[in-house]
């Protein structure tokens, strides 16, 4: 049989996101690579206590098709979370989504063409980098430092591509580099947005995720005309399982996300939705993430300190203050697939950074994650993680 495939479909077998989930379930192998959140600390059972309730009073709702724009009791739940990101709004702006991930390619299939303009933060998550490639986009990368997206990169980028569809911005814990941009970059791209008048997805999985530095609000917060569209997700604060993420937009906006989204899967798992309510309503989720913080920020530092111990001299990597991720850059090695193959030799996993780039790539860098990581194999990890860099740095200067 001969396949004919869309353009949407990879030219490439290559499957960044498969080998990093695949490597990850390998009891062999110990996965940096991964944004896995800890298992051990999901509330198993508050859910299975909320799940029976929502079925033995709700069975009939809860197992039925439901709303395309959400159940309204984890609306209001989504409310509230809005309301610590400093965004204060009713349930008219609000679409349950099954995952960000829906979110993410929702948007896409909304306001992309083919050849369409998308400025991101280079590095940026890479598998929205798959699904706005998949509608045709063209990349532009922004220049980034330890505060996140630079404002003047972005408003060359700007001025550069006038016919911009879309700004891609993760701006708390930024995956892959763990950054944050700062309050008054915050304010300027929503300035900048309004001024070229061009939309912003602001994504944030991680924010709450946060131990040390000030709560910054998200940009959506500072959005008056409407340019800003909001994402978040119960992933990283609750459980990944129940693919759960919402998307904050202009009411009109949120008719055009849930027609579309009827086209998907007519509406996102109508138990899922009612048992992380009714989680909600009987559980303290405060409480919750604030276990979750303290575990990854132990996991951070045991990670840090590590890599600051065994790894050669020149290897440089962001410093987070909450998230789920380390970027590492390894100077002089032109070639980040060689680190993770070095790497998985020695039965250890990373992600290699060419897949976070739209165009060019920064040689020698890769992603780490720490929060899916038990405490006593960190260190073990990290040395022999060091073995390999090592071994690849002295083979390209060989070669030099």
């Amino acid at each position: 049989m001969t396949y004919h495939f869309s353009k949407r479909v990879p030219q490439s077998d290559v499957d960044a996101v498969g080998d990093i989930l695949k490597v990850a379930g390998d009891p062999k192998v110990m996965s940096f690579a991964g944004g896995l959140p800890a298992p051990e600390l999901f509330p198993v059972e508050q859910v299975k206590k909320a799940t029976d309730k929502v079925l033995e009073e709700k069975g009939r709702a809860a197992l039925q098709y439901g709303s395309s724009q959400g159940v309204p009791e984890l609306r209001n739940v989504i409310l509230d979370r809005l309301k610590v990101e400093g965004i204060d709004t009713d349930a008219d702006h609000v679409m349950v989504a099954t995952g960000s991930q829906q979110s993410i390619d929702l948007t896409g299939k909304m306001f992309i063409d083919e050849g369409s303009t998308v400025i991101v933060e280079d590095p940026t998550y890479l598998t929205a980098i798959d699904v706005f490639r998949s509608y045709g986009a063209h990349f532009v990368g922004v220049d980034m430092d330890e505060d996140g997206m630079r404002m003047d990169s972005l408003e060359e980028a700007l001025k550069n591509n006038p016919d911009t569809r879309l700004i891609y911005t993760v701006p708390t814990f930024q995956n892959p580099t763990g950054r944050t941009m700062t309050l008054a970059r915050r304010k300027k791209l929503v300035e900048l947005a309004e001024k070229y008048d061009v939309l912003v997805l602001e994504d944030n999985p991680y924010g709450a995720i946060r131990w040390e530095g000030e709560h910054l609000p998200a940009l959506k917060s500072f959005d008056k005309s409407n340019h800003v569209i909001y994402m978040g997700t119960m992933s990283k604060i609750f459980a990944p399982g129940l693919r759960l993420g919402w998307v904050v937009a202009d009411p009109k906006l949120i008719k055009k996300y849930t027609m579309m989204k009827q086209s998907a899967d007519l509406h996102t798992d109508s138990l899922a939705q009612y048992v992380a309510a009714e989680y909600f309503a009987e559980n303290d989720i405060n409480e919750h993430i604030a276990k979750i913080t303290a575990l990854y920020h132990k996991r951070e530092q045991l990670m840090v300190n590590a890599v600051d111990k065994y790894f050669p001299a020149g290897v440089t990597h962001s410093n987070p203050e909450g998230g789920m991720f380390l970027w590492v850059m390894v100077p002089g090695v032109k070639d980040s697939q060689k680190l993770f193959d070095a790497a998985l030799k020695r039965n250890v996993a990373i992600v290699p950074g060419d897949p976070f780039f739209g165009n060019e790539t920064i040689p020698g860098t890769f992603r780490m994650n720490y929060s899916n990581t038990p405490e006593d194999k960190i260190e073990d990890g990290v040395k022999r993680l060091a073995e390999a860099i090592e071994e690849v740095m002295a083979a390209d200067k060989q070669q030099a």
